[in-house]
């Protein structure tokens, strides 16, 4: 039987395709292959936490940013932790397009916007307010809202109760009965006005608890040695510390998100004040996580502090 001059070549050319599909197919990302605790931990969040959909490297200006928080659909202000300036980053070009002096140099924590009207919160719990935003300089409206704590981080707006939320990243100066518990407050719009009762009240006992029943963190060995100078291990609890770096209430499930960069972890709680699920952080993608905002549709916004590295804003697609 005589063969076909280029039947060689063509037998060559279809194992070679066979080839390229096989490899093809064993490097695509499929979504079943992925470990069954992070497919748990995306029906539970509604993001892929493990890999940003999108990350964008940030100028050096805002190299310690600090809060971050929607304009619309392609702008995103953001704020750093010393210069009392409004940044205005165009998420569609990647550059910084204007930028809003507000106050002098300070310790800025956290941004939120009601309509057109933005509220920066300072370190110190001042609150700074200014609704035209469009000017090179505008005359802020400064309240004192005498938190009972040294250091506030975490500020958003809550639509629903049309106040301002204030987290305390340190703990509560308010006696012995608050030595373990971390509170949110409220700031009354209307009135201008701190809420004396906090709107949420969490036990450090109760989060360390379902960290623990969760998986989350596992018990700590003792490092004391017995005689025979081997590590004892008796159960030790590692404690949970939820100081928040900033927060959000998501648009579409209205729970509260909060992030905890010390700790390195997001901790989502209901409107009940529930905790309903907490998750490690990879250091690798979060290594500062110090703001959080979201789209109208659910896509979430997070902004990573340069530190030693190029400071981010990484973005997650809604996944419910």
């Amino acid at each position: 039987m005589k063969i076909k001059p280029n039947s060689g070549r063509m037998i060559a050319s279809f194992f070679l395709l066979m080839f390229f599909i096989e490899v093809l197919s064993c490097n695509s990302p499929v979504e079943e292959n992925k470990p069954e605790t992070n497919n748990n931990n995306i029906k539970l969040t509604g993001y892929d936490l493990s890999v940003p959909d999108k990350t964008i490297p940030l100028p050096d200006i805002l190299h310690e940013i600090s809060g971050i928080v929607l304009i619309d659909q392609s702008s995103v202000a953001c704020i750093q932790d010393e210069h009392g300036v409004i940044f205005i980053f165009d998420l569609l070009e990647n550059e910084i397009k204007d930028q809003h002096v507000f106050y002098g140099n300070g310790d800025y924590e956290g941004i939120a916007r009601v309509d057109n009207t933005f509220y920066v919160l300072r370190s110190d719990g001042t609150l700074f307010e200014f609704s035209d935003y469009t000017s090179s300089y505008t005359e802020p409206k400064i309240y004192q809202t005498g938190i009972p704590a040294s250091e506030s981080e975490g500020l958003c707006y809550d639509k629903k109760g049309k106040r301002l939320l204030i987290a305390p990243k340190s703990k509560i100066e308010k006696g012995s009965e608050y030595k373990d518990r971390y509170l949110i407050y409220g700031f009354d719009l209307k009135s201008g006005i701190l809420s004396e009762k906090p709107v949420y009240d969490f036990d450090m006992e109760e989060i360390t608890r379902f960290a623990l029943d969760n998986k989350v963190i596992a018990p700590e060995k003792d490092k004391k040695k017995s005689k025979k100078g081997k590590k004892k291990s008796d159960g030790k609890t590692p404690e949970v510390n939820l100081r928040p770096s900033a927060i959000a209430i998501h648009p579409v499930t209205d729970k509260l998100f909060v992030l905890s960069s010390m700790e390195n972890m997001l901790f989502i709680i209901s409107s009940n004040g529930a905790i309903e699920h907490i998750e490690k952080l990879d250091k690798d993608i979060f290594n500062m996580p110090e703001g959080i905002t979201f789209f109208d549709n659910g896509d979430m916004l997070i902004s990573n502090e340069g530190q030693n590295k190029v400071a981010t804003l990484l973005r997650f697609n809604y996944r419910q």
